[in-house]
């Protein structure tokens, strides 16, 4: 996998203070994309011991309030194959922090029949907080949304969606 970018102190990808990984390699290719150089999977650096170690250690200063998965897309099989390790140490290292995810795919493509189901699919989506949904749609964008750009994306809570075996909406606090 490699990363785009990693911003230590975003304020625009979730609640609080974030660190936000950007990672690349994208097949949704959504109509004027805000990102669209990460949609190729060779784009950005590697992702590496060093890379995961520097993400923990921004996320470990006490302003941090959670990570943030972008992209790209997080949900891309080779993707989510690295980023569950990554979840994990997160979750045992920090349990505190809380973890958001954006992906063009939807919460019932995820726990359905679709092409971004792998081997760790269950596992990534059981260590999220809040699954940002659904591929952006030019024609539904509303710059009013909190934490989205097109009216069909949603925020899902995802331990609660997971529960009831359908999307739960997530409401801050």
């Amino acid at each position: 996998m490699n990363v785009a970018n990693i911003k230590k102190t975003d304020i625009a990808d979730g609640t609080g203070v974030r660190v936000s990984l950007f990672v690349s390699g994208c097949t949704h290719h959504c109509k004027n994309c805000f990102n669209p150089e990460t949609w190729d999977f060779g784009y950005g650096t590697p992702y590496t011991a060093q890379t995961e170690q520097e993400l923990i250690d921004a996320l470990s200063r006490p302003y941090i309030r959670g990570l943030t998965l972008l992209g790209g897309e997080p949900f891309e099989p080779d993707n989510q194959r690295v980023l569950v390790t990554l979840l994990r140490r997160v979750r045992k290292e920090l349990p505190q922090k809380d973890i958001w995810c954006y992906s063009g795919y939807t919460f019932e493509e995820l726990t359905g029949d679709s092409r971004a189901r792998c081997e760790v699919t269950d596992e990534m989506l059981s260590m999220l907080d809040v699954l940002v949904d659904g591929e952006y749609a030019d024609e539904l964008r509303n710059l009013r949304l909190r934490f989205r750009g097109s009216e069909n994306q949603r925020l899902l809570n995802v331990p609660k969606s997971l529960k009831n075996g359908a999307p739960v909406e997530w409401r801050d606090g």
